[in-house]
């Protein structure tokens, strides 16, 4: 069974990067092992089956890597989160803060529409600042979100409490 899998193993502990400091927890070979990603893309796919998920978004890039899938497995529509002038038509615009500056995120205006069921797609759980921003998008559309999933959450950084009152799944913390 899929779900047998330790996960955690097919994620690699870089330290200091991409500054001194910091643990940075790889993913790469958990994608390169199709038994391991395909566990992860099966185990969110479970979780989330009886929530009438419409659309899954992510924002760039790694969040990409899981929601696509995950959005076949649901048979939900994927809407792309991007940086700014990577979309091509008219786009709704966040600008957020940063505890080292701001950032700002785009989504097409008819990505979603109003009442829609979402799942925000990410790979990491951090401080919470890009998720919050993805979520913000969706509610400026008139989704509804049911929750903000995650392949990897980083506890310490507290990003939960920034993405209140959303529901929170990870399927690996540290």
């Amino acid at each position: 069974m899929s779900d047998a899998i330790d996960l955690k193993s097919f994620i690699r502990d870089i330290p200091d990067f991409p500054k001194p400091g910091i643990m940075f927890r790889d993913i790469t070979p958990l994608l390169a092992a199709p038994a391991a990603f395909r566990s992860a893309i099966e185990t969110l796919a479970k979780k989330f089956a009886s929530e009438r998920i419409d659309v899954i978004v992510a924002a760039e890039a790694r969040g990409f890597i899981f929601a696509a899938p995950l959005a076949v497995a649901l048979g939900a529509g994927f809407v792309p989160i991007r940086k700014p002038g990577k979309l091509p038509f008219n786009r709704h615009t966040f600008n957020y803060d940063l505890e080292y500056g701001s950032d700002t995120l785009e989504m097409h205006v008819d990505g979603l529409q109003a009442g829609q069921r979402v799942l925000v797609i990410d790979d990491l759980l951090a401080t919470g600042g890009t998720v919050r921003a993805c979520a913000q998008l969706v509610e400026k559309c008139g989704g509804t979100i049911v929750a903000c999933a995650f392949a990897i959450e980083l506890l310490a950084l507290n990003g939960r409490k920034i993405i209140e009152p959303y529901d929170v799944y990870s399927l690996v913390q540290y």
